[in-house]
């Protein structure tokens, strides 16, 4: 004879309730016991559903625990104001020439489609609340509820849209308190879910929003499938809703039971096995960066539990960067981080994008972690200041190589082909951390300098354009491209940067993610 039981279970993670102090605690109730596998087809397949209502109602009943408003000022000082007309002359050409399409070409005066998701606007509604332009943001929350559509036949990366979109959208619930934005969060996130549909753990890097689909080609970058953490966690915790941070955890636990060279990963996964490509690259810069990062700031964002695996893995990820990759050049000792090519043979060559660690280890070290990571950050921030101020136009290359012998003639050089500048944040996000973490106002100084730079060389009649070679004020090479990151870090950061109130946003109870959107602190649950 079959028996049916019904049982008071608490599932960890399925019901998350916050007291009126914010405390998380579990709600016991009596529910059939479901299969993680169930809630996740469930979720699928009712992609505007929420607990079997649809989303409206789901959150209706949990009102209570909705996010409330957050007041900002507006810019304070000639600094930020002019960030600021920097910012609306981004949006003006935006709104004029490419208006609901992902990207603005602002020499040509035309736009370029990714996604087909306005990845502009979503992108940079939480700049616009912070810098305080009510008109801009109420067009923007309009266009978002009346035409930001998930249900097109479009197949988008896991990643982008995660950091980009979902994040894009949960911070600006976060800061404006507006509802509508977490329904469509919710939306998205159910038709995210079948990429953790993977039978290794690691996600497939592509999905289909409306087939509810995904797959992944054989090998995708180790970045891609670590850096959607932040926004899975904190659309479980918005929604009380666990299925999101269940899945996205289970990715943790994956990459932490792998097999890691002194704590580094290399660049590449495979979804299919599970397991890392074999002599893959290690390095942080491209395809590799944001997995450290977000090791770190998912430990700040679930409560800094002690003897966390992610502050483990960070801890011991740091180590081997100290011990494995980071080199002094021979005439003048900058510090920089190299690489690992086929996971062995070290590359003098430090991307860009590893400007975002000095702003990390910063941040580390202000939440305990030990003085040599402090150290490392500061050598890191002369270093990649370096990298702007060495060029006649006072705008980074996309890549800098460093001597390794005395033999050589310059410590840092740029080869022909790495010379662009894309607009990148890396190296303000981290100028940006340590004056709010350390009030020192000289890096304030030092990003006046590269923000002018900007107005300089890549203002142009529509917007702000990359450029194709920064080693001579006579030939930049417009590219003809405006990124959505210029507009959703680079100026915010640039305008956080310049505030008297260096606790605008309090980094003691937000966290950014990887695309500049923040995200608040949850108490250990």
């Amino acid at each position: 004879m079959a028996l049916c039981l019904m049982i008071l279970l608490y599932l960890p993670g399925d019901q998350i309730i916050r007291d009126a102090d914010g405390q998380t605690k579990p709600e016991f109730v009596e529910k059939k016991v479901t299969t993680l596998n169930d809630q996740l087809n469930e979720a699928i397949q009712h992609p505007l559903r929420l607990g079997g209502v649809s989303i409206s109602e789901h959150l209706r009943k949990i009102q209570p625990l909705l996010a409330k408003e957050q007041h900002f000022h507006g810019a304070s000082n000639e600094r930020q104001s002019a960030v600021v007309a920097a910012f609306k002359h981004s949006w003006a050409g935006y709104k004029k020439y490419a208006w609901g399409h992902d990207n603005l070409k602002p020499v040509s005066q035309t736009s370029h489609e990714w996604f087909g998701l306005g990845l502009s606007i979503v992108d940079s509604l939480d700049t616009m609340y912070i810098m305080g332009l009510d008109e801009e943001f109420k067009e923007a929350r309009d266009w978002v509820e009346k035409s930001l559509k998930f249900n097109t036949n479009r197949t988008v990366t896991l990643f982008e849209t995660t950091i980009r979109v979902l994040g894009g959208l949960l911070s600006a619930y976060h800061l404006s308190g507006d509802k509508m934005f977490l329904v469509k969060s919710a939306e998205l996130g159910n038709r995210l879910l079948p990429a953790f549909l993977s039978p290794t753990g690691i996600p497939f890097s592509h999905v289909n929003l409306t087939a509810l689909s995904a797959y992944s080609p054989p090998d995708i970058a180790t970045s891609e499938v670590t850096t959607i953490q932040l926004e899975f966690h904190d659309l479980s915790r918005s929604t009380n809703v666990s299925i999101y941070e269940r899945m996205a955890s289970g990715v943790n636990e994956k990459l932490h039971s792998l097999d890691k060279t002194h704590g580094l990963v290399p660049i590449f996964i495979n979804s299919s096995t599970g397991t890392f490509r074999n002599n893959a690259t290690i390095s942080l810069g491209a395809c590799g960066d944001s997995y450290y990062e977000y090791l770190l700031k998912q430990w700040i964002q679930t409560g800094r539990k002690d003897n966390d695996d992610l502050i483990l893995d960070y801890m011991q990820a740091i180590d081997g960067v100290l011990t494995q990759l980071m080199r002094r050049t021979p005439r003048e000792h900058w510090v920089y981080i190299g690489e690992l090519i086929n996971g062995k043979d070290f590359k003098p060559k430090m991307d860009h994008l590893t400007c975002y660690l000095p702003g990390t280890l910063l941040l580390g070290h202000q939440n305990g972690m030990p003085d040599s990571h402090l150290i490392l950050a500061k050598d890191l921030m002369d270093t990649c200041y370096q990298t702007y101020t060495r060029h006649p136009t006072h705008l980074a290359p996309e890549i800098t190589y460093f001597a390794t012998t005395d033999k050589e003639e310059q410590d840092m050089y740029v080869k022909p082909n790495d010379a662009h500048n894309l607009l990148r944040p890396e190296f303000i996000e981290s100028l940006y951390y340590f004056y709010a973490l350390t009030g020192n106002r000289t890096y304030q100084d030092m990003g006046w300098l590269i923000f002018q730079a900007f107005e300089t060389h890549a203002k142009v009649e529509a917007g702000y354009t990359s450029l194709g070679n920064v080693k001579n004020t006579q030939d930049t090479r417009m590219l003809d491209l405006m990124e959505t990151f210029w507009m959703s870090e680079t100026l915010k950061y640039f305008y956080l940067l310049f505030s008297d109130n260096r606790k605008e946003i309090d980094l003691e109870q937000w966290v950014f993610n990887s695309e500049g959107h923040p995200l608040p602190f949850y108490p250990t649950a």
